[in-house]
């Protein structure tokens, strides 16, 4: 059996993105007063009384989109419905009934799944008198009130009830293998691959820029093995965001890039690089996350700029970055995505990989003999051993006689050698510097950097 799914419904302003982040027990889904702000099904997945069940957030019924995208919206809608085990019906307390309440009621009627009616902004028992307006929808009302933490073990409780029981084969879903981070500056084609990937319109897509709002997770599978692709907001210049809404997508964008384990980088193919995308290369740069440069809608360019072209115009904007894999793909029909997300996969593992202390010498050792570090003060720093500390991302730390000795061009010497020497060839490395402390005699390295030149005297 499939993992049941709570399905979260209501006119626009009710507070149902509050209920699906206070169930969730986490700010996922953007809250703010304007209406129509969600858009896309934003989903998680919550333990209700030890069963796993998918939560799912949906956009307003009954709104008209500032973008023309209101087909769109409830089509989102409809979906998230017509696959729910369990429909929550969110009104507002202060407002009483409105005839929208009643039209989203009415939509409910036919629905052959239970559905609860939330009481949201119930936020004191004074109000329960109030909230029993409510009684003419006729469903099993829970007065509660995100805001105030009021009625949540009552409505999981509800909830749990009305979950179908449990199949013999319904088992705890396991940490998908990967998640990508799909990020790029608008319009640039993401929402069109997270579709392609699920094989499903899971996202609205248009011209509009700025289509998608929230960051989304969703789930696919490739070749037999779980994947979670995240669907990010398109980012905008620090400046160009004006509203509450761009404001709160740029951050779930960012949280999105922190908590993948891959971040895939969308260009447009037919456009220049933009300073957009110099910023958020900068703050995956500075996350440490393995990225791989995807220019997408490749189909479109007709040959007019074959990719060696490509390739030297992005590794001559992003010279930092000079070691991410770079793929010409076309969301739209799947071309060379498969291929794409194989790569990924490899990106990953690199980043989980772990070197021996005695390997990771033996190649700093050639290194130093190779090129000692230059003299500071009239001084050659010894450097006495390295070791991996962590992984995601790799980590190495280097003992030696005085962190500040060892320049940051040399620094980024040996992290070259250690990504061309190791299996970090395409990931970001992570190095730090230590004194060796006091009665500390460990050094890996002594046999041979006795051989290194001597400072001048």
């Amino acid at each position: 059996m499939a993992i049941p799914q709570v399905v979260i419904v209501g006119r626009p302003n009710v507070g149902k993105s509050s209920i699906f982040n206070w169930l969730a027990g986490k700010r996922l889904a953007i809250v703010d007063p304007t209406a129509g702000v969600t858009r896309d099904r934003v989903t998680h997945l919550i333990d209700v009384q030890g069963r796993f069940a998918e939560l799912v957030d949906t956009g307003g019924m009954g709104i008209e989109d500032a973008d023309n995208l209101t087909d769109q919206v409830e089509d989102q809608i409809q979906a998230a419905v017509d696959s729910a085990h369990v429909v929550v019906f969110v009104v507002d307390c202060r407002d009483g009934p409105v005839p929208l309440d009643q039209e989203v009621a009415k939509r409910l009627r036919y629905v052959s799944v239970p559905v609860l009616l939330v009481v949201n902004k119930t936020d004191a028992p004074s109000l329960d008198a109030q909230a029993q307006e409510f009684y003419r929808f006729g469903r099993k009302m829970v007065f509660a009130s995100a805001r105030e933490n009021r009625g949540k073990a009552e409505l999981m409780d509800a909830i749990a009830q009305r979950l179908p029981e449990a199949s013999a084969d319904e088992v705890v879903p396991e940490e998908p293998v990967m998640k990508v981070a799909i990020v790029g500056r608008r319009n640039v084609g993401k929402s069109t691959l997270v579709n392609t990937l699920a094989q499903a319109d899971r996202m609205i897509t248009s011209e509009v820029p700025g289509t998608t709002r929230d960051s989304v997770d969703v789930r696919f599978e490739l070749d037999g093995k779980a994947f979670v692709a995240i669907d990010t907001p398109g980012f905008r210049r620090a400046k160009s965001v004006s509203t509450d809404v761009d404001f709160y997508s740029t951050h779930r964008a960012q949280r999105s890039i922190r908590r993948a384990d891959v971040v895939l980088l969308f260009f447009d193919a037919t456009q220049r690089i933009s300073k957009v995308d110099r910023q958020l290369c900068d703050y995956i740069a500075q996350q440490y996350k393995p990225c791989m440069f995807v220019v997408n809608k490749w189909d479109l360019t007709a040959g007019s700029m074959p990719t060696e072209k490509w390739v030297i115009y992005l590794r001559d904007t992003f010279r930092t970055m000079w070691y991410a894999p770079i793929a010409f793909i076309t969301g739209q029909t799947g071309k060379n995505v498969k291929a794409m997300l194989n790569h990924a996969q490899m990106l990953f593992r690199q980043s989980l990989q772990r070197v021996t202390t005695s390997k990771l010498n033996q190649q700093l050792r050639a290194a130093l003999q190779k090129n000692p570090p230059p003299t500071h003060r009239n001084r050659r720093p010894k450097i006495y051993f390295a070791t991996q500390a962590a992984a995601q991302p790799p980590t190495i730390v280097l003992f030696c006689s005085d962190p500040k000795a060892i320049s940051p061009q040399y620094q980024r010497y040996l992290l070259r050698v250690f990504r061309d020497q190791l299996d970090f060839g395409e990931v970001p490395l992570k190095l730090y510097l230590r004194q060796r402390e006091h009665g500390d005699s460990r050094n890996e390295l002594d046999a041979d950097t006795e051989s290194m030149p001597k400072a001048r005297e």
